[in-house]
């Protein structure tokens, strides 16, 4: 992995949906331990605080695109806090709603852009996110990013995307909840979608792996964007967006390790955390922990915590 130098960067976007309550996931973070359990795992660490992006407004009609302008200045801030942090050491983007990724994927692929290195994205979620604002039938743009830095049509307001992410060099693993415009879109362009029953029927290994070696073929730069309803419910009850039949304990940590041991994931964003719902920090110290296993730390190593 890259460097030993991990970079804090809060992003308390609120606006990707109409559900508040991701705003306060950085300081949850930062409750948690997580720059704590880094350094005791041999890495500097710098937290830059908190991006100062715009609120979000009160919800909007059903139907209608929520908060367009003000995620479109959160994309141009986290962009460009992106390609500040990404020469410096290795960004951890904590968030606020997954629309935090229109960002922080733009401004990654332009500094993969200028290495003259391909970059790819692993997308661990529930959902798909890959629709656009003219298609999204929620109007919510936390389910827009991956058809934002792809290239699609409709982001108008939104700042141009100098690099789209080739179709092909995304990742989905763990889907269980995507509609049928999505499942068309990505067997269309040729992404790589993991759903649970592939999971239940492979295991999560192989299929990562697989992935893994497509990126170290092609010498590329990892993304990572960890979405908390990547998980099941039962062990992170802290998201808006809960759907049943979600990755396991174990196959989270064991997606961390390998990640680890492949070396070449470069930054990484935590989304969806909500406070406002989790029991007593559960939800918090879980991703927390999970980083840590992305960072090095074994899941025999973690410390054994009660929430009696």
């Amino acid at each position: 992995m890259k460097g030993k130098t991990c970079i804090l960067i809060g992003a308390g976007l609120d606006c990707g949906k109409r559900r508040r309550g991701c705003s306060m996931g950085p300081e949850a973070y930062r409750v948690a331990g997580l720059a704590t359990t880094l350094a005791n795992l041999d890495w500097s660490v710098e937290d830059r605080g908190d991006v100062p992006g715009p609120k979000a407004p009160q919800p909007s009609a059903s139907g209608q695109v929520h908060a367009r302008a003000e995620t479109a200045e959160w994309t141009l801030l986290l962009a460009d806090a992106a390609r500040k942090a990404m020469p410096d050491g290795f960004p951890i983007f904590m968030g606020g709603d997954h629309a935090l990724s229109l960002g922080t994927v733009s401004g990654v692929a332009d500094h993969a852009a200028g290495q003259g290195r391909p970059l790819f994205v692993l997308w661990l979620d529930a959902h798909p996110d890959i629709h656009n604002p003219d298609t999204t039938a929620s109007g919510n743009l936390h389910g827009t990013p991956i058809g934002y830095v792809t290239g699609q049509a409709g982001f108008d307001g939104f700042p141009l995307v100098a690099n789209p992410v080739p179709p092909q060099n995304i990742c989905f693993i763990g889907l269980r909840s995507v509609d049928g415009p999505e499942r068309a879109a990505i067997q269309a362009a040729g992404m790589r979608a993991i759903d649970m029953r592939q999971i239940d029927e492979r295991g999560i290994a192989a299929p990562l792996a697989e992935f893994i070696e497509q990126v170290r073929a092609a010498k590329g730069m990892l993304h990572l964007s960890l979405d908390v309803d990547f998980l099941d419910p039962s062990i992170a009850p802290a998201v808006g967006t809960t759907v049943p039949g979600g990755a396991t304990f174990r196959e989270a940590h064991l997606t961390m390790e390998m990640l680890h041991d492949s070396g070449l994931v470069t930054s990484l964003d935590l989304v969806e955390l909500n406070p406002f719902l989790d029991e007593r920090g559960r939800t918090a110290s879980l991703m927390v922990d999970l980083t840590a296993s992305l960072f090095g730390r074994r899941v025999f190593d973690r410390p054994t915590r009660s929430y009696s």
